[in-house]
């Protein structure tokens, strides 16, 4: 079987979220099982396109509207990804630093969604799936089966998987002319609330919804940011499918960002020298424990409770604790986490900006991970966190729920905190709940750690579903 993933992010070309590591991996774990898939996304101007060798498969022109524009595709040659990647380029577009954030996103996406199409048109033979990932490549489905020029995807089958729904591409009713021609009386399968929904239009139109969690599916049918009624119209063809974690990029006994290798048999030693080194390089104490939060400091992910969680946590704890933040996002935000960081700075210190390795380190090192999510469709954080011995702190949402067992589990299978408001005190409850584990209870906290480690959350597993759902 042939599948064309088709997205704005794949890693480690560019990636902004968790789509970056789904359409990164999924792909090469299921050429592992064998079948033939492939990842189109956008030529942006990051590192990955400077430091690798491409060859051009395929120079094209057509119109976004009444405007012609020419686009390239090209190839990675190596196939050092696992599978093969093509660049889409247009000139003026998709030639960004950045994959979001500008003014003209609806005419970058859109132009890159009719160059795929033209692209594909030219092929001498089919694939048998395309594979969508979100709204920015959600009007897809639509003009396969639609659009004039496309007749010959028309039997193509096209899934679209929803990595996030409050995000869905709206676009106003003057821009329909972006679209390349189509039947007329097709226009309310683009149409959502007055507008042109790319989301919407790809869960009416695509062969197959799937979500990353069976958690979230559920959730979207009462909560979708306006889409409800269309989920549970349409629920007979959605389906909740775990995203998985790569367990070669993130393996601690290989891992070459760590200080120290460790496995489950070694967990305790290896997490000690990799938290004492990160303690020294952010000036925090390693005799106390370490809760961390990576992520974006946004609204989805209850970030802006991290001020309270911290100085709360600092002083009804009398200084025996640390915290650490890797993120970036809000402004007003950073600048606060700044200004507590010269407050309790013995306790607190954070990291504005993401790095990679760092990331892979604060996992090694921590003792617990905060997740305090408001949304959390699937979560990749916790994912990472099980597999380097480090306990989950979550909300009861979406792919957390999936994926998180308390420790007050009644069957004696848990290994994490769960807890169910997104506000400060109830996260500090659960900190109560762990530095009783960590001070008192320090054989629970190490039987936790070779739980959470031989939970096996690869994407073996998913990549078969998604052939069952493909088939």
């Amino acid at each position: 079987m042939e599948i064309i993933h088709i997205s704005a992010e794949c890693y480690p070309v560019a990636k902004a979220g968790g789509l970056g590591d789904v359409v990164g991996a999924l792909p090469k774990y299921q050429n592992r099982i064998g079948h033939i898939a492939k990842v189109v996304m956008p030529m942006y101007r990051t590192k990955f396109l400077y430091n690798n060798d491409w060859e051009l498969v395929h120079e094209g022109g057509t119109y976004l509207g009444s405007n012609w524009f020419r686009y390239a595709v090209i190839k990675e040659k190596s196939n050092k990804l696992g599978f093969d990647l093509y660049l889409v380029d247009i000139n003026g577009l998709l030639d960004r630093e950045q994959v979001y954030g500008y003014d003209d996103d609806t005419e970058r996406f859109v132009s890159f969604q009719i160059a795929v199409l033209d692209w594909l048109n030219s092929w001498q033979h089919k694939p048998d799936v395309i594979h969508c990932h979100d709204h920015h490549t959600g009007l897809i489905p639509f003009m396969m089966k639609y659009c004039y020029g496309y007749q010959s995807l028309a039997t193509i089958r096209t899934i679209i998987t929803i990595h996030n729904a409050q995000y869905q591409g709206w676009m106003g009713w003057e821009k329909s002319h972006y679209i390349p021609w189509y039947d007329d009386w097709k226009t309310g399968l683009l149409d959502w609330g007055g507008s042109i929904n790319p989301l919407a239009s790809a869960i009416k139109c695509a062969d197959r919804v799937t979500t990353v969690s069976p958690s979230y599916l559920e959730e979207l049918m009462n909560s979708a940011n306006g889409l409800e009624n269309l989920f549970e119209f349409e629920r007979g063809k959605c389906f909740g499918i775990l995203n998985g974690i790569d367990n070669e990029v993130w393996d601690p006994e290989t891992d070459t960002y760590l200080v120290s290798n460790y496995n489950a048999e070694t967990v305790e030693a290896g997490k000690e020298e990799n938290k004492e080194h990160i303690c020294r390089q952010f000036n925090l104490d390693p005799q106390w424990p370490l809760f961390i939060f990576i992520g974006r400091l946004v609204g989805e992910k209850a970030a802006e409770i991290l001020p309270d969680v911290i100085g709360n946590g600092v002083e009804r704890h009398e200084g025996r604790i640390n915290f650490l933040v890797l993120g970036s996002g809000h402004k007003h935000l950073e600048a606060e986490l700044l200004r507590l960081e010269a407050i309790v700075g013995k306790n607190f210190s954070c990291y504005i900006g993401y790095n990679e390795e760092l990331a892979h380190r604060l996992y090694a090192a921590a003792d617990f991970l905060l997740m305090p999510s408001l949304v959390e469709p699937c979560g990749l954080n916790q994912m990472y966190a099980l597999r380097y011995g480090t306990v989950p702190m979550v909300r009861n949402t979406g792919g957390l729920r999936d994926t998180v067992i308390d420790i007050a589990n009644v069957d004696g299978k848990g290994y994490g905190l769960i807890f169910n408001h997104a506000e400060a005190w109830d996260v500090l409850s659960s900190i109560d709940r762990a530095m009783g584990w960590y001070f008192e209870q320090p054989g629970i906290l190490d039987g936790a750690r070779k739980k959470m480690m031989a939970i096996d959350n690869s994407w073996e597993n998913s990549a078969h579903h998604y052939i069952s759902i493909y088939q």
